[in-house]
């Protein structure tokens, strides 16, 4: 009795797939000796595309097939077309697939088919839902390209047959085959759908029982005769199109939006396999960070802080006093000519100028919470907030150093000006402030001479040197001064042309030359910076030009910067201290110059302010 009506090789293992894929191995062991559904070309819409079914042997090449068509019209058409020889080719439907580095290591066959032949030359894989990683899930269809062999009643049956419908009971009683003969062709239909269906089902139970065990997900089970569509596991070609139409619209304008967006509305659900949550935003990439580790920090210009911190003079005394005469101009003090017989006078008198300097107390206090300290793990947060601290104190002295704290009077806070004095709001006895005359270098370049027209940049950088070199006749600093001044102010002076076009200073060291100057550095926090003198005029600063050995810092031991931290147990908290006491001033008279503009608004005759300069 013919057992079979033709066999085939289901799947082939190690052949590479034409899209890089390969099959590897027992893959597909788990089939071994199961029965599927034979179908015809993959549909699974309705019964009647129910074949037959097919018996599955594991082999240490693939997956072998023995295939029994149903004694149906479909069935009967489907026999004629594989012995005629016009269908020779097999081709399974499986889900559950995992992969690693291109290699199909598992999977569950839910269904054979018998597709046309010379269609997929070789393996192939058409792929529906197939992931990447370990723990990947996913479906697809498997053509092999490896032909059929056909069996006939006639034929002996090979030792390697194996025939499930076989039965172990004496020839005289019935056999399953003999009680299936007796069904009309309707019943037959219904018949061999059932099992057919049943089949499937309990294969996906037995596969669904072993994912529970290893982590995986269950498989949703229905009614045999329930052929209502329910969904699918992916997105035909009009959903996906629906999907970009609306990604296009205004209203949405983001293909992640749209879908997030179609899928809310038609109750899609992404199978999130790592997580299970089923949120369709996992379908994007994550974020990266560009610069791995701590975040990259957004600061002022540190680089003139380092030269004021480098150049200034360190004591290790904090209590700073300094005393000076000035005897240049007393007439008392001229030595006298003398007459004979007649009295000597004494010599005048002259005025000792002194002033001392307390140290102030300047700190940095922070607070980090031990559960951000354990939990961040990309960088050293403790070392990376003291890396802050440390440079937010250098700023805060420098700036003190150069320009004063900048706080109001009455501010708890606030870095006294009589314990850091700042050189630009220092005496004038000991800084001279000079007013930059625009107006008048203007008038002198320009003259009567209304087609010499220098431009702005020019005039400007022709006022300021002449200020500087006019004001070193009075500097009494030693060696030779920095230019402190704004970016803006650099470019102005560089940018300077002569009446044909041409630069007037190339470079920062020409420029440095023709100011008389070591070193012009530039600091974008003296910008806008102004103050108010005395007799309530409004200066603004430009520059400042000073050798910072002039200066003393000094600190005695112990008031050096330190470094302390706490661990607070009630707050559960790390705090961190960053301190130091010191003085600060410069020790030196006329030894340096504050180039200043006057900006004094006035109130003309007839209404409204003007400014002075």
């Amino acid at each position: 009795m013919k057992k079979f009506d033709f066999s085939g090789w289901a799947t082939r293992n190690n052949l590479k797939c034409s899209d890089g894929r390969t099959i590897m191995q027992d893959a597909f062991k788990d089939n071994d000796g199961q029965t599927v559904p034979l179908v015809w070309n993959h549909r699974h819409d309705g019964p009647f595309n129910v074949l037959g079914h097919a018996f599955l042997e594991n082999r240490a090449d693939g997956v072998y097939a023995y295939c029994t068509f149903n004694d149906t019209e479909q069935g009967r058409n489907a026999k004629l077309l594989v012995e005629h020889g016009d269908v020779s080719a097999l081709s399974i439907f499986a889900n559950q697939l995992k992969e690693r580095a291109s290699n199909v290591l598992h999977g569950a066959i839910r269904e054979v088919s018998i597709v046309l032949a010379g269609a997929n030359p070789g393996a192939f894989i058409d792929s529906i839902a197939l992931s990447h990683g370990d723990a990947a899930d996913g479906e697809a269809i498997i053509y092999t390209g490896e032909s059929i062999t056909l069996y006939h009643s006639d034929e002996k049956k090979d030792e390697d047959d194996v025939d499930p419908d076989e039965d172990s009971e004496d020839e005289g009683e019935e056999t399953i085959r003999d009680v299936i003969n007796t069904f009309n062709k309707k019943q037959k239909n219904v018949f061999f759908a059932v099992v057919g269906e049943i089949a499937s089902r309990k294969d996906a139970s037995d596969s669904s029982e072993k994912e529970e065990k290893r982590g995986g997900n269950e498989t949703m089970k229905h009614n045999v005769f329930d052929n209502e569509h329910t969904g699918s596991d992916f997105l035909s070609h009009a959903e996906q199109e629906d999907i970009i139409s609306l990604a296009k619209s205004s209203q949405v304008g983001s293909f992640q939006t749209a879908l997030q967006i179609y899928a809310d509305e038609n109750n899609l659900q992404h199978d999130a396999v790592s997580s299970g949550d089923g949120n369709v935003t996992l379908l994007f990439p994550e974020y990266k960070d560009v610069r791995p580790g701590a975040p990259e920090l957004i600061i002022n210009d540190q680089g003139w802080i380092s030269i004021v911190m480098k150049k200034v003079h360190k004591s290790p005394i904090s209590r700073i006093r300094t005393g000076q005469v000035d005897i240049r101009k007393i007439d008392a003090l001229r030595a006298k000519g003398y007459e004979k017989g007649k009295k000597k006078e004494l010599t005048g008198n002259f005025k000792l100028v002194r002033r001392t300097t307390d140290p102030q107390t300047v700190y940095v206090k922070n607070a980090l919470h031990r559960d951000d300290i354990v939990d961040i793990t990309d960088f050293d947060y403790v070392q990376y907030l003291y890396m802050i601290d440390k440079m937010m104190l250098n700023e805060e002295l420098a700036t003190a150093i150069m320009l004063g704290d900048g706080r109001d009077d009455g501010d708890a806070d606030k870095i006294s000006s009589e314990h850091i004095r700042p050189i630009w709001l220092d005496d004038d006895l000991y800084t001279l402030h000079v007013d930059l005359d625009i107006a008048a270098a203007r008038k002198e370049l320009q003259g009567t001479n209304t087609g010499a027209n220098f431009g702005e940049n020019y005039i400007l950088a022709e006022a300021l040197i002449n200020t500087v070199l006019y004001a070193r006749e009075n500097y009494k600093g030693t060696g030779t001064p920095d230019f402190f001044c704004t970016p803006h102010m650099l470019n102005v002076m560089l940018l300077a042309r002569d009446m044909n076009g041409r630069r007037i200073y190339s470079s920062k060291a020409e420029l440095a030359s023709a100011l008389n100057v070591g070193e012009i550095v530039t600091a974008e926090q003296f910008e806008g910076k102004t103050r108010t003198t005395s007799n309530n005029k409004k200066k603004k600063l430009h520059g400042i030009i000073a050798n910072l050995a002039d200066y003393s810092l000094g600190a005695t031991k112990g008031g050096e910067v330190t470094h302390f931290t706490q661990f607070d147990i009630d707050f559960n908290q790390e705090k961190s201290l960053l301190e130091t006491r010191c003085s600060g001033a410069l020790t030196r008279v006329y030894s340096a110059i504050a180039i200043e503009e006057d900006v004094t608004e006035t109130e003309p005759a007839g209404g409204g302010t003007v400014a002075q300069g």
